[in-house]
């Protein structure tokens, strides 16, 4: 699937590492990347051998968010017709934990790109963002409601209000982002979870995943029930038997690498719904 617009690449054993590749306009989303991105995730999430993903941009940016070429003479129709829903919804529905690599600018497009993922690694010079507000617009790709989750009503309100950015420090003080780093370590330090992470228990870690974006959707009860049941499902799995006996036996565990741990439990109706 590499092409002018992403490459990927395996760095090591079960992760995928997606690197958007317009840096001439600092990774700005057009439809055409938008597009590869979408199906880029439907094919990562598809691949058995893919456990974990890292989403990166460049240097200088992680993505500056739209291109506005293809927005200044854009009527309502034509952007109904560009089904940005359904090119967001690919990455918000992918099963498995993903990972953003954050350099430079996260603004507008590119802000809520990030917070699609599951942990954001931001390097110093990492600038978080919207500033829709600014040219007339709002967001349009899930910040009035991924941020607000994230940072809680008020820092969402200044950030959307007055298209302010933040530096990565503050990303972390609020809650935006998991961890800042240098910027020359942004990329190994995503590696270096990417490849704890798959590591883990497949199930366990997708089943963890749902039931966290599940409590952002419904009530405290009905994510308790289906953490409940996450939790129950779990004892159907070889990975269970073999991380308890690990810790009992004082050395590391050896978990399986089929990623449905030859059970029936893996989609015992257990479908992401993004928030």
């Amino acid at each position: 699937m590499n092409d002018e617009l992403i490459e990927l690449s395996s760095p090591e054993p079960g992760v995928a590492w997606l690197r958007l590749n317009r840096p001439a306009v600092l990774n700005a989303l057009n439809l055409a990347l938008r597009q590869r991105i979408a199906a880029a995730f439907e094919q990562l999430d598809r691949d058995t051998a893919v456990r974990v993903i890292v989403l990166a941009g460049s240097e200088r940016a992680f993505c500056a968010g739209a291109d506005l070429t293809e927005y200044v003479d854009a009527d309502p129709l034509e952007i109904i017709g560009r089904d940005m829903d359904r090119l967001w919804g690919a990455i918000g529905a992918c099963r498995k934990p993903v990972i953003a690599a954050v350099r430079g600018h996260a603004l507008g497009g590119g802000c809520e790109l990030a917070m699609h993922a599951d942990l954001i690694v931001a390097g110093a010079s990492a600038r978080f963002g919207q500033p829709e507000v600014l040219i007339g617009l709002m967001p349009g790709g899930g910040a009035t409601q991924r941020l607000t989750r994230a940072v809680g009503k008020f820092a969402a309100m200044k950030l959307l209000l007055t298209g302010d950015p933040i530096d990565a420090a503050e990303g972390l003080r609020i809650g935006l982002v998991s961890e800042v780093v240098d910027d020359a370590q942004v990329e190994r330090r995503a590696l270096a979870l990417a490849q704890r992470l798959a590591a883990m228990p497949v199930l366990a870690v997708r089943f963890i995943k749902e039931a966290v974006l599940q409590s952002m959707n419904g009530t405290l009860d009905q994510g308790l029930q289906f953490e409940r049941k996450s939790f129950q499902l779990l004892f159907a799995t070889e990975d269970k038997r073999e991380g308890i006996k690990a810790r009992l036996e004082k050395r590391a565990a050896r978990f399986s690498m089929d990623p449905v741990a030859r059970t029936d439990v893996a989609d015992a109706g257990h479908t992401i719904v993004p928030p």
